[in-house]
């Protein structure tokens, strides 16, 4: 299926009974696709009749940064799911994609965002902080957020990235001269907040879904199935609400490590959720300083090839959250 770059297709299937009000997206970044394949699937079978929407509305977004898709590259100009908010004056593509976006976000009840990451790793599932009135992400419906990411499909959650992120702002500040912060974007004190921070500022609930690696052909089953699965859950479809999973490993981001230098270097080629004892090595700086593990933990989102300044990979550790 073609994607034009001029619009945004959005697919919507709105029932004659009242229910929840549902948005999936895919191919927020232009390069995970799995969400776009796994999204045309259900497509396929609403056009055929083998799936009808009974209740509630269903919104389906394939391509959602149509340039990128285009591009088969992460971004258009930028990163669209960072500093995610509409714009009076659109300065680059991501920003005229807000637009679009962030009130198509605003008019429903749940967001379904499918992505998938760069290195190896099993599919896993990002929700938000439990329920608190603070300044940095409030959040009201945590326990909505959690019984569907129990009946996702895959076993491994995760929460803490705004809060960790919001962290990693501040020690970027630290490290950057005054003059320079200008031209690093990634120092905006909102450059955390993408679409699923987005949609819990507007009183909703959202998930993203980490579908698996870019390449792996297995990824836009998980997304088709996490689809499917949130259908039934909602009760949108008259099929038996999928069971919660027992086996979860439930993880907290604690803390995000930039690259400083071009010159930086991983230890080896790390995956996402490889365990790391207190005190491994985990990278070298390009002048030597050793990066070691900070607790026992997991690193996630290792990004070899990650922009000087900006993210190069995430420590997590075991949460001590109860999820229910």
């Amino acid at each position: 299926m073609k994607y034009s770059t001029a619009h945004i297709r959005v697919h919507q299937f709105s029932a004659l009974h009242a229910g929840t009000r549902l948005i999936v997206t895919g191919a927020v970044h232009g390069s995970e696709i799995s969400g776009t394949r796994g999204i045309e699937r259900v497509l396929a079978e609403l056009d055929s009749g083998e799936l009808s929407v009974v209740r509630g509305s269903l919104t389906l977004v394939p391509v959602t940064n149509p340039l990128a898709y285009s591009k088969g590259e992460r971004n258009g100009d930028r990163n669209l799911n960072r500093n995610l908010q509409p714009s009076e004056q659109p300065q680059d593509n991501e920003d005229r994609v807000a637009n679009v976006l962030c009130p198509l976000l605003s008019q429903h009840d749940v967001l379904l965002d499918l992505h998938s990451f760069r290195a190896q790793g099993e599919p896993f599932a990002m929700i938000g902080p439990a329920n608190n009135t603070g300044d940095l992400e409030p959040v009201r419906h945590a326990e909505l957020e959690q019984a569907m990411a129990l009946r996702l499909g895959p076993r491994r959650i995760v929460e803490g990235w705004l809060s960790t992120y919001a962290v990693g702002v501040q020690q970027r500040l630290a490290r950057t001269r005054p003059t320079e912060r200008s031209e690093l974007f990634s120092t905006h004190p909102s450059y955390g907040v993408g679409t699923t921070e987005y949609m819990r500022t507007t009183g909703g609930y959202a998930i993203t879904l980490e579908c698996g690696q870019h390449a792996d052909p297995a990824a836009p089953d998980v997304a088709y199935r996490a689809i499917r699965n949130t259908l039934a859950h909602l009760g949108l479809v008259d099929e038996a609400p999928p069971p919660a999973r027992t086996d979860i490993e439930f993880l907290r981001l604690s803390e995000v490590i930039d690259r400083h230098h071009a010159d930086d270097q991983f230890t080896r080629a790390w995956s996402s959720y490889d365990h790391v004892a207190q005190g491994d090595v985990i990278g070298l700086r390009h002048d030597g300083t050793e990066v070691r593990a900070p607790r026992d933990g997991y690193i996630v989102f290792p990004d070899a090839n990650a922009k000087a300044g900006n993210e190069w990979f995430y420590f997590a550790h075991p949460s001590t959250r109860a999820i229910t």
